[in-house]
């Protein structure tokens, strides 16, 4: 393991990697000081590279002892320390050294530089879910009194956490309509210290128009934070267009397997460093198991994204010629309201469909029963097609009146569309379609 610390240290080339018997570097008292990108293993110059060789090659590395192709799983909770370690936490950078798994360990290291080679970030964090990441970044930029201006089409964790969980500590949110920016810009208050919203609502899909909360951000010098769960870094990366941190619930499409509870943040190595210790704070490190099956999960991210993709447009546009269809929700379409903004920013269409039968809500819940590929469940990027209904499960707690203020009529239906053959997936919901209607 010393001989991993080394490497880090040689690859990282900073004040910090310095030997124990070198002189205590200055670099503690200069504000001027610079971050460099990480903290990362040894690994070849991949910059240039296309997403989907960045999901095979950046982070994994293969094991020195044994020749092993892969990461391994660094199942330990401590390790060896040594002087270099000792200086480390003395000195503050203790996120640069194997010391403890809570502070980091290189099956984090691995993931977390092959995420942020995804999302062209500086630096990222590995989180045990996408809700604890959420809660770091944003107490991590957050003062005791500060505000901030969120969209009205928040994923209901994320509301429970800034109405539930803010006030205790002295903060305050309000909500906007993510479409309108002269409702964003009238939210902002003296106190408002960051701009939260989702790439793409849940269920209706509108797309935000990042470039232009950026502009608002910057105008009002406040931070913004871009969830992008339901876009993932092979449809847009945030980062590049001037957003602060981008977080995602990677238990959906960067794991992409349904099998694991993980979050993400990824930053500037700024952002991350001030993050990085609510993340000890609060405990809501990634054990290294799951840290591998993450890191196996993205290697197939961009295949994965384009079978998504290729699918959702196919049974978008087999729902949207269907007489028994009013609507159907897919960036993909040329009839969604945001399908102009989405053929700007985002490079893939993802798998999400949302459309409302020309029924009732128990009709709807009549076609979920009928199908026999897709499966009645929460959540959503996973390899098998899902499918949920708001009114029993994201907007439950909603009236009807409610609901369709928000613009969910009766009968509204979400597809998570998995890479199963899209003929296959069609002819399953029009069985659904006609055993409901016939």
């Amino acid at each position: 393991m010393q001989a991993l610390h080394e490497s880090v240290g040689a690859v990282r080339g900073d004040p910090a990697s310095a030997s124990p018997l070198d002189n205590a570097p200055h670099w503690t008292d200069e504000l001027a000081r610079e971050r460099l990108p990480g903290p990362f293993m040894a690994h070849p110059d991949l910059r240039g590279l296309a997403p989907a060789t960045l999901a095979v090659h950046a982070g994994t590395r293969d094991d020195p002892v044994t020749g092993a192709v892969g990461t391994p799983i660094y199942q330990t909770s401590t390790f060896l320390l040594e002087g270099e370690q000792y200086q480390s936490i003395e000195e503050g950078y203790a996120r640069d050294r194997f010391i403890y798994t809570r502070y980091g360990n290189p099956s984090q290291w691995a993931v977390e530089q092959k995420l942020a080679a995804l999302e062209g970030a500086e630096s990222a964090l590995v989180f045990s879910s996408g809700m604890a990441a959420i809660a770091a970044v944003l107490l991590s930029l957050l003062d005791r009194g500060g505000h901030v201006v969120a969209s009205n089409e928040l994923y209901g964790g994320t509301y429970a956490f800034f109405q539930g969980e803010l006030p205790t500590l002295g903060m305050s949110c309000s909500y906007a309509n993510p479409r309108d920016l002269a409702a964003i810009e009238a939210a902002i208050r003296p106190n408002t210290q960051v701009l939260f919203f989702e790439a793409l609502t849940n269920p209706l899909l509108k797309v935000v128009d990042i470039p232009a909360l950026v502009a608002l951000a910057q105008k009002h010098g406040l931070r913004l934070v871009i969830d992008a769960t339901f876009v993932s870094p092979i449809a847009q990366q945030g980062l590049a267009m001037g957003v602060d941190v981008v977080v995602h619930s990677a238990s959906k499409y960067l794991n992409g397997h349904s099998d694991l509870i993980a979050g993400v943040a990824c930053g500037s190595r700024k952002l991350m460093d001030a993050t990085w210790p609510r993340r000890l704070a609060y405990g809501g490190s990634l054990d290294p198991h799951a840290c591998f099956m993450l890191e196996r999960g993205l290697k197939t991210l961009a295949l994965r994204m384009r079978a998504h993709a290729e699918g959702s447009t196919a049974v978008a546009r087999f729902l949207e010629a269907h007489p028994k269809v009013r609507r159907v929700y897919h960036v993909g379409l040329e009839s969604h309201p945001d399908h102009e903004l989405a053929q700007r920013i985002l490079q893939n269409p993802t798998g999400m469909v949302c459309f409302e039968i020309d029924g009732t809500d128990a009709q709807a819940v009549q076609l979920l029963d009928q199908l026999q590929l897709g499966k009645k469940a929460t959540s959503l990027g996973g390899v098998e097609t899902l499918a949920s209904l708001p009114f029993n499960t994201s907007h439950a707690a909603f009236t009807a009146a409610q609901r369709e203020r928000m613009g969910i009529q009766p009968g509204c239906v979400r597809l998570s569309v998995g890479i199963e053959d899209p003929a296959d997936l069609i002819a399953d919901l029009d069985q659904a379609l006609h055993a409901v209607f016939n």
